[in-house]
């Protein structure tokens, strides 16, 4: 069995070797870059006008179009998709937390003279 010393002295060489790997990969990466953007005829300045997430067009002939970064991740917002509880439940078992737009269904029944306080989940 190894002791702590033998496997920080592994981890340190694995370290050391992963940063070496990385190093030329990324070397490797920038120039498959930079052959790409010859060969499209892709400028810094086509990337850093594009819209995030969409193909923009390069305005270079016809077809011709500049990858972009894409759309912000969930990072950006805590709350973005996040799971509320349901608040009114429909007769046929449709739910609604009580937040945005007032579903359909529930539309439909108060449209008919019903109330929305009649669909409330209770604790």
């Amino acid at each position: 069995m190894s002791n702590l010393i033998e496997i920080q002295s592994q981890i340190e060489k694995l370290q050391k070797q992963a940063q070496d790997i990385r190093s030329k990969e990324f070397a490797n990466t920038v120039q498959d870059i930079l052959a790409k953007m010859q060969a499209f005829g892709i400028t810094i300045k086509d990337l850093q006008t594009a819209k995030p997430g969409k193909l923009a067009k390069s305005g270079r002939g016809k077809g011709k179009v500049a990858f972009v970064k894409p759309a912000k991740t969930a990072k950006a917002s805590k709350k973005a998709g996040a799971v509320v509880a349901a608040k009114f439940r429909g007769p046929n078992g449709e739910t609604w937390s009580g937040r945005g737009l007032t579903p359909k269904w529930l539309s439909a029944l108060v449209a008919q003279g019903r109330t929305k306080e009649e669909f409330a989940i209770t604790a």
